[in-house]
Order: C-alpha cells, then structure tokens, then sequence
C-alpha cells in the first residue's frame, strides 16, 4: 500500500551532474561522492557508481526490517550483518538490475534465521519498492 505525502517523515534529497560519471551529493552534504561506471562496463573504476549506492541503502534498510521482526519475534540478532548484491546488465530495454539479499545471524538456528529474513523482506521498505520490478532472492 503506497503512502500519501502526508504521511511522509522524511525526505532525503539527492542530486546528480553528469550521470554515471559525474558527482552525486546529498541536500546536507552527508554524502558527495564521485560516480563512475565500473571497469567491468568500461568506465574507470575509480569512484562509486549506483549500484553500489543502491546496495549500500538496501542492505541498511533490510538490516533494520531485520531488527523490527526479530524485535517481534523476541529473537536476537545481535551481531548479524545483512549483505546485498546489486547486478546490472542487459536485457530486453536496454539495462536492468538484479538483487541477492542474504543474512548472517549467528544467535540464531538455520531455519530461525531463513523465516526472520523471509518476513523482513515482506516488510522492508526496499523490498516492496522492488517487489514485481525486479528479481529479489534472498540466500
């Protein structure tokens, strides 16, 4: 279910020059990083580049989906580190991206932590974002 202006809480501002090999920086200069195409799609290599970013915000926020459920749950992740792993390529329109999104949870059994990540990625924003748009496989 989407959510109406009124319900927003914040806003982050980001701005680009020069696409995949400019700058990108936030409105309060938390984040201005160079941009780059990786060398694996011809470009230098040697500032960041989307997919890193988009990764970067994916695993935080599915972290943080994480900690609601287990909260829920009573279960403790104390100690886990959520990992996403953007892919680009081509396909049919030109470019599109793919999404590996796996958990280490070390205070909890094997099928313990398959049913939290499970449930996180129905409620973390990202994933439903996401949902439909691109393939998501949790590992």
């Amino acid at each position: 279910m989407a959510i109406q202006q009124s319900d927003v809480l914040y806003t982050a501002v980001a701005t680009a020059e020069g696409g995949r090999d400019g700058r990108v920086a936030t409105a309060d200069g938390k984040i201005d990083v160079v941009v780059n195409p990786p060398e694996e799609m011809g470009g230098s290599g040697t500032g960041t580049n989307p997919e890193q970013l988009f990764a970067a915000g994916y695993s935080a926020c599915f972290q943080g989906a994480l900690g609601v459920v287990a909260r829920q749950e009573g279960a403790d992740i104390s100690g886990s580190t959520v990992t996403a792993k953007v892919g680009i390529g081509k396909n049919e329109d030109g470019f599109g991206i793919i999404v590996e999104i796996s958990a280490a949870i070390p205070n909890v059994d094997a099928a313990t932590a398959k049913s939290l990540v499970e449930k996180a990625h129905q409620v973390c924003p990202y994933s439903k974002a996401t949902r439909g748009n691109i393939t998501v496989t949790l590992a």
